[in-house]
């Protein structure tokens, strides 16, 4: 299998909502327009392909020296664990060791998936919810 990785496009909002919609995230994405004002908004936004189809995305904000948030990372259920997941986030993170990522790791397996690549749990994260 060969997986490409690439910055999304225009043409793959549709894929990728459907992936998102399809892996639970509707309620917190409404359209394939609000996806798009995200990832306009995003510094990374990467698909994965593979045989002409995306089978993965992800969607990071960082400033690129210091601090970086994974907002969403998605693989499709029949191309996991595979290392599509990993390649996506190796990608978003780059090579600059200075910065500092964070993520919420709430679904089934992120804890896990996650500290495989270096993540932690921190006790100096805190947030203010959406209302």
């Amino acid at each position: 299998m060969t997986i490409k990785l690439r910055p999304i496009t225009d043409a793959d909002l549709t894929p990728v909502y459907a992936l998102l919609v399809v892996n639970g995230w509707a309620t917190r994405i409404g359209s394939v327009a609000e996806l798009g004002r995200l990832v306009a908004a995003s510094q990374v936004a990467t698909v994965a392909i593979v045989n002409n189809e995306v089978v993965g995305f992800i969607r990071a904000i960082t400033d690129g020296q210091s601090n970086g948030y994974l907002s969403m990372l998605i693989v499709s259920a029949p191309y996991r664990r595979q290392g599509i997941g990993r390649a996506l986030v190796e990608s978003a993170l780059g090579d600059n060791s200075r910065v500092t990522w964070v993520l919420r790791a709430g679904r089934e397996g992120a804890p896990e998936f996650f500290s495989q690549l270096g993540f932690e749990y921190s006790s100096m994260a805190m947030e203010r919810r959406r209302s």
